[in-house]
């Protein structure tokens, strides 16, 4: 990109740079919209604005490293990606646990509650 004097307003690389920085941040924003949405059609746009996004990061990250301006980080080992993985497998076992234990009423700790449930005395209504 040049200015109007012929010199460029930032290098090439760092100007690409930005904006696969944004582009990241992007999706993490539209990835978060689609998980806190509410309303399937405004899920729906946000996922497919993720997905055409994570395609253009990819596009671009793609002519990055053809051009020699991104280097691509170190593989990874696989006993480090196994170990991450069981332990992420663990996690979400032990979540799945504590929500069962807990919907159950099995939990050794319950209390019966002292009030009744609350029940809300007004409706969400979503207009479209």
């Amino acid at each position: 990109m040049n200015a109007q004097n012929g010199t460029a307003f930032m290098p090439d690389e760092d100007l690409l740079n930005t904006i696969l920085a944004d582009l990241k941040r992007t999706v993490r924003e539209y990835t978060t919209a689609a998980t806190e949405s509410n309303c399937p059609s405004v899920r729906q746009a946000f996922n497919e604005l993720t997905m055409d996004t994570l395609r253009l990061q990819g596009d671009l990250y793609s002519q990055m490293g053809q051009l020699n301006m991104y280097t691509a980080p170190a593989k990874a080992l696989r006993y480090d990606l196994d170990k991450q993985l069981q332990t992420a497998q663990q996690t979400q076992q032990k979540s799945q646990q504590f929500v069962q234990q807990k919907a159950s009423g099995t939990d050794p700790y319950a209390q019966a509650p002292n009030v009744p449930l609350h029940q809300p005395n007004v409706t969400t209504q979503y207009y479209m």
